[in-house]
């Protein structure tokens, strides 16, 4: 068996990024006890290291832990020792979160999150941006492939790993790393007008515009991509979050989605090969939706506590958990609700 990578990304905040990541990583690696689960965290804000990490006060304290080693043992000290040796070990800056998080299984890994990674962005640019010493010598691709190289690494020899990449909204140059860590892209999308205008922006910043600016165009990401020919992620699934986030204007909600998933079917249109090949016939936009959608359920205050205690929904099984002194109710029907949508999609991949 091989290795898999998936990378989860939209250039709008807000629309659930880390709370998936955490929910699909956990539930994989329940489900998948053959393989070890590492989950990759490109956000500086590190919101989905806290939830694997436990989630609360507690998870701050281990996450300073890890960031105030000489050597960090977080994604920065990856990115700084790959950079400067070209052969990082990955098992010196992972975090087997079972042992800090007994919720989760033993297979579930983490690259932790950094805010560090803000101040190196600016020295990775610089060398991606520098001149080459000799024709063999590729300084930017040589950094814009080091999350791709770290997800083609092993925990254990013997054992296939599946990596989940959670990234920020902007396209720094670290979310460049991510997106190119990626095998597959999912996109997270919420039933709102930002989001729908959103995907537009998602393609032009990955593959580019169909009009090059004449100044500017030849420095962006896409065409730098083309010219070096890397190899980009193919868009596995939109993910539909929080669509059934107000039930009152069901229908009003249920245009929007059905808008975001439109503006995907048009540049599945205009390029199919910029998405995973599902080996079906997709004519129509309802073929497309049936093949590239995914719904999931709003996470309401399962997210709550799964973020504030790093429990995944396989054990959330008490109606009432305490977040900050307040008393957070889960109902049954939304927790099993929730898993079943999380389950499905694991399924997929």
């Amino acid at each position: 068996m091989t290795n898999k990578s998936y990378v989860m990304w939209n250039n709008k905040g807000g629309v659930g990024k880390s709370t998936i990541t955490f929910h699909i990583a956990s539930a994989y690696a329940e489900q998948n006890p053959d393989r070890d689960v590492v989950v990759i965290d490109m956000c500086p804000q590190a919101n989905v290291s806290s939830m694997l990490m436990g989630g609360g006060r507690e998870s701050e304290d281990a996450l300073q832990d890890l960031i105030s080693k000489p050597e960090p043992q977080t994604i920065v000290g990856y990115i700084t020792a790959e950079t400067l040796t070209g052969n990082a070990d990955i098992n010196q800056f992972i975090t087997r979160v079972s042992s800090i998080n007994s919720n989760l299984s033993e297979n579930l890994y983490l690259v932790s999150g950094d805010g560090n990674l803000e101040l190196i962005a600016p020295l990775l640019s610089q060398r991606a941006g520098a001149t080459p010493l000799s024709s063999a010598d590729n300084p930017w691709i040589k950094i814009h492939t080091i999350i791709k190289n770290l997800t083609e690494k092993r925990v254990i020899e013997e054992r296939p790993c599946t990596y989940f990449i959670d990234t920020n909204p902007s396209f720094a140059i670290y979310t460049q790393l991510a997106i190119v860590g990626g095998q597959e892209l999912l996109v997270p999308v919420n039933a709102d007008d930002s989001s729908i205008f959103a995907i537009t922006g998602l393609f032009n910043l990955i593959w580019g515009s169909t009009e090059i600016h004449p100044v500017y165009g030849k420095y962006t990401f896409a065409e730098k991509a083309k010219d070096h020919g890397l190899s980009l992620p193919k868009i596995s699934y939109l993910l539909g979050n929080r669509f059934t986030q107000k039930i009152g204007a069901a229908n009003a909600f249920k245009a929007l989605s059905d808008e975001a998933i439109g503006r995907m079917f048009t540049e599945y249109e205009d390029d199919p090969n910029k998405f995973e090949n599902r080996g079906a016939t997709i004519r129509t936009k309802d073929d497309f939706e049936h093949a590239y959608s995914v719904e999931l359920r709003d996470f309401n205050s399962a997210g709550v506590v799964a973020a504030n205690q790093g429990i995944p929904l396989s054990k959330m099984t008490k109606h009432t958990y305490e977040v900050y002194g307040m008393k957070i109710q889960v109902s049954k029907e939304q927790r099993e609700l929730c898993k079943k949508a999380i389950d499905y999609l694991v399924a997929k991949l």
